[in-house]
């Protein structure tokens, strides 16, 4: 199974991925959990830190094929020999976010970026099984973002006019691929009980 949880900076991705895996695993299952771009591979974690701390300030479409680049390292390492062994993998993000931040937020084509996805990555990546979006407001994002205590990377740092043209963009496509939208405002254990609601009304 092939799971992802996708959403701005800010919505609990990647917390709600971890509590995701410890109820699987609790189950009996094999689970590994992606962090998109970088994951635990040390190739992909280079990519990540070539668009998102090192100040280069790179081209949106640079910024899309060095993403993509990261996936396709993630997914034929990581991600596939998993789901070969009937495993389950839980992605927090996936190519949406670089439809949100480099198609919505930087303006590149979007059916450019689908484009070259589908060019470098299988039909699975494209089809999860389960897709959510973590949606919260902008005055909630802000809030936590300012908690989190550590630097602010690359698109963290850009101007509040580019982070309410990627948190527009969510409902959007979350309508064009039908995905699920689930407010993230809430405590974390009421988001974590809304996205296992879903997934066993669905079994």
């Amino acid at each position: 199974m092939y799971i992802v949880i996708e959403g701005q900076d800010g919505t609990g991705k990647s917390t709600q991925a971890e509590l995701l895996k410890k109820h699987y695993e609790s189950a009996g299952k094999e689970v590994v959990v992606l962090e998109e771009p970088d994951g635990d591979l040390p190739q992909a974690h280079d990519l990540h830190d070539m668009i998102l701390t090192r100040g280069y300030h790179l081209e949106p479409i640079t910024n899309v094929l060095l993403f993509t680049a990261a996936r396709v390292e993630l997914w034929k390492k990581i991600a596939e020999p998993v789901l070969r062994r009937d495993g389950i993998v839980i992605s927090a993000r996936n190519y949406w976010s670089t439809l949100a931040y480099q198609g919505y937020g930087e303006g590149v084509s979007r059916s450019k970026i689908i484009r070259i996805t589908k060019e470098l990555l299988p039909e699975k990546y494209f089809h999860p099984d389960y897709g959510f979006i973590l949606t919260v407001s902008d005055e909630v994002r802000l809030a936590r973002q300012g908690n989190r205590g550590k630097a602010k990377e690359t698109f963290e740092k850009m101007s509040n006019t580019f982070q309410q043209k990627v948190n527009a963009a969510y409902p959007h496509i979350a309508k064009d691929f039908d995905l699920c939208l689930i407010d993230a405002a809430g405590t974390i254990e009421e988001v974590f009980a809304n996205i296992l609601k879903i997934l066993q009304s669905e079994h």
